[in-house]
């Protein structure tokens, strides 16, 4: 074969792969046309893949070509020494000696399975290893540049596959659980509303009928003190039942012209006499000609004194919570920032907090921070928050300034 032959052969098989990189198959698909080509165009007597995988922190072997089962059944290559020694060698590395090579760690059966060179020829993507590709080769031979470069390019092309390829397969993932979880939350929502409305009518009867024999015992009953048991947590189940039928009904925001500081300052007066039990400094940093827009008060007032509970039961007494509006112009939102000085979120809570009926209180519903989450997402907003155990909390809730399709008449 003279130097023009070389360099179609290499060319066409190039072509070929670049083709497959870019047509959105599988890892698998790739890496076996990848060994399959590098052992024809090198003579090689066989290649095989081995992807970093990142739970194990081993190099799995995923594909091989002309190899024995012998060979390939002694399993990933799980040596440190090995995977940091990788990590040095960004460019190809000519294994001529296979005994005394760190490497190779099964020389014997490399040896028994006529292997007397290798070539690995490492896949990196940024400054990640995503893997290696290996070459055997039956004899001792000298490589052309035109090969080198041959192995790079596919390396590199591997590379950028692979890589691509685990963004979609992630981002399909994210996609398939945010589909189930929203189904779940679908029929988690139907069976709460069904719940809730057979039990508010036997719930209203309890109260009616405690209330009752309260007035009727008298304040020196010995039963006085049980009847208040009864009722409290009667009103309490009702709050519970109250606060399910909300998550339920999802209903849409009646929208018309608000002020976001007006509501802020409507939810502050509400809670106004349980700053002032729990001794809680409140401080105001709100923006001054905050424009007018379309959301429907009573929701967002909704969210905000859910919010606002939320810190008040974190910091209990003497702590201190900040609210401060602003409008961000670069992204056309308005934005609300809640934060306080308690005793913060824990990491493995910090994920789940909107989700229904998680709460980390004792008497809490988990279902405060669920209704606010969807309310803020039917107004087209967002509701994050930032926090660390012991360092305070901050919520952030943003609502465009116009939102497609909102109409205000005259």
């Amino acid at each position: 074969m003279n130097e023009f032959t070389d360099k179609m052969a290499f060319y066409e098989v190039f072509r070929d792969i670049s083709v497959l990189v870019h047509s959105r198959k599988s890892i698998r698909e790739i890496m076996d046309l990848v060994v399959l080509k590098a052992t024809e165009i090198l003579k090689a007597k066989g290649a095989l893949f081995r992807l970093h995988d990142l739970d194990t922190k081993r190099f799995e072997v995923t594909v091989a070509y002309g190899l024995g089962n012998r060979y390939l059944s002694k399993g990933p290559v799980s040596s440190e020494k090995i995977i940091e020694d990788l990590k040095w060698h960004y460019d190809i590395l000519i294994i001529d000696d296979i005994w005394n090579a760190p490497r190779v760690e099964y020389p014997q059966q490399a040896w028994d399975e006529g292997i007397r060179m290798m070539l690995d020829v490492p896949l990196v993507y940024g400054d990640e290893i995503l893997g290696v590709l290996r070459i055997y080769l039956a004899e001792k031979r000298s490589f052309s540049e035109e090969e080198i470069k041959f192995l790079t390019s596919i390396a590199e092309q591997c590379a950028c596959a692979i890589n691509k390829i685990r963004v979609i397969e992630n981002q399909q993932e994210k996609y398939e659980q945010l589909a189930i979880r929203t189904e779940k939350l679908s029929a988690l929502g139907r069976l709460a509303a069904g719940i809730a409305h057979e039990i508010n009518n036997p719930l209203a009867g309890i109260l009616l009928f405690s209330t009752n024999m309260k007035k009727k015992a008298g304040e020196d009953s010995p039963f006085s003190e049980g009847l208040d048991v009864i009722v409290s947590e009667t009103i309490r189940c009702r709050g519970i039942i109250q606060e399910l039928l909300e998550f339920s009904r999802e209903r849409e925001p009646q929208k018309s012209l608000n002020n976001v500081n007006k509501v802020l300052d409507k939810s502050l007066n509400i809670l106004e006499n349980e700053f002032r039990l729990n001794r809680i400094s409140v401080k105001k940093d709100l923006m001054t000609d905050m424009p007018d827009m379309l959301l429907d008060g009573n929701q967002v007032q909704q969210v905000f004194v859910n919010v606002l509970i939320n810190a008040v039961h974190a910091v209990e007494e003497h702590g201190e919570i900040t609210i401060k509006s602003r409008v961000d112009t670069e992204e056309g939102t308005v934005a609300v920032d809640i934060a306080d000085n308690g005793c913060g979120i824990s990491p493995e809570n910090r994920s789940r907090i909107f989700e229904p009926f998680f709460s980390t209180k004792a008497k809490g519903t988990g279902l405060g921070l669920a209704v606010s989450y969807g309310i803020v997402k039917n107004h087209k907003g967002d509701i994050r928050v930032s926090s660390e155990s012991g360092q305070g909390t901050r919520f952030t809730i943003t609502f465009p300034l116009a939102a497609n399709g909102d109409v205000v008449s005259g």
